[in-house]
């Protein structure tokens, strides 16, 4: 088996549809299989699935459990030489597949690689990122991009060249290619697991962390593209859910990653960042 893609899905039905149809309109000569978690969704997700994709291996969560652990599922019942993390709200067009895997392939030292990631209108998604650091994690804590938003230009990289394809530290977890062996080669571990501490946000940027920490590479593939309708979930949670996941994850990376102050200031200061969040959601208003 050349692929093995896996799909988490939450209340996202007929986005779901749509990125199941086109992956079985995908272009090229090579074996896959695709993988729904559904983590409890109460829009049909999963009886849509059972009834119109067949041939999509179905695994129906009895509760939402998170992007890590709902991946994780599939991962070990997965059979191909590569992993494809594709986010529900995605699109892939007749050869993003052929092309991501022929990349894959071709560049044994790229553990992880994404591609151009493009809206409904095709313009570049701009989702390069540096690895985290204390002073770009604080300003969004405290929210000053709101007002300065140069402040996390090391960070977010506004000028990187999506043209080319080149070795980056993380890319989007929305379209998250993993070289199996080349996994198992440098980490001595048998499969790929996302870091399950994680319930969402950050544990891609964790994963593309330790493959580094390991001698690997993480590449941006400029070669294809893939329409990503970008955070259709996301969008069903309120305000308060979401800042707390991002909150909690933000404390978990840097907690393994990063020295005990580091953590110890984000901590102290997120009460601060979750009032000034109130604070700008309510003058939007």
């Amino acid at each position: 088996m050349d692929l093995s893609i896996i799909i988490v899905s939450y209340n996202v039905k007929e986005k779901l549809r749509e990125n199941l149809r086109n992956l079985f309109q995908s272009e090229g000569d090579f074996s896959f299989e695709v993988f729904v978690v559904d983590n409890d969704s109460r829009d049909g997700s999963a009886k849509m699935v059972e009834e119109e994709f067949p041939q999509v291996k179905l695994i129906k969560n009895d509760e939402n459990l998170g992007f890590s652990r709902a991946n994780n599922i599939a991962i070990k019942e997965s059979k191909g030489d590569f992993l494809l993390l594709l986010n529900p709200d995605m699109q892939v067009f007749p050869d993003t597949l052929k092309k991501s895997l022929e990349f894959a392939k071709n560049n044994s030292q790229a553990i992880v690689s994404s591609c151009c990631l493009v809206d409904e209108k095709n313009i570049v998604i701009k989702h390069i990122r540096l690895f985290p650091k204390l002073f770009d994690q604080l300003m969004i804590v405290l929210k000053v991009p709101h007002i300065f938003p140069s402040v996390l230009n090391s960070y977010l990289k506004p000028n990187f060249d999506y043209s080319k394809s080149q070795k980056v530290d993380s890319v989007r977890g929305s379209f998250f290619m993993i070289n199996k062996e080349g996994y198992n080669r440098t980490s001595k571990k048998d499969l790929p697991l996302l870091d399950e501490r994680y319930f969402i946000w950050f544990e891609e940027v964790d994963f593309c962390k330790q493959v580094y920490n390991l001698g690997g590479e993480v590449w941006y593939n400029s070669n294809t593209r893939c329409l990503d309708y970008v955070g259709q979930s996301f969008s069903l949670l309120k305000t308060g859910v979401t800042q707390r996941y991002f909150r909690d994850s933000m404390l978990k990376y840097f907690k393994k990653w990063k020295p005990s102050y580091e953590y110890l200031i984000l901590k102290i200061f997120w009460p601060l960042g979750i009032f000034l969040s109130f604070i700008f959601s309510f003058v939007k208003r």
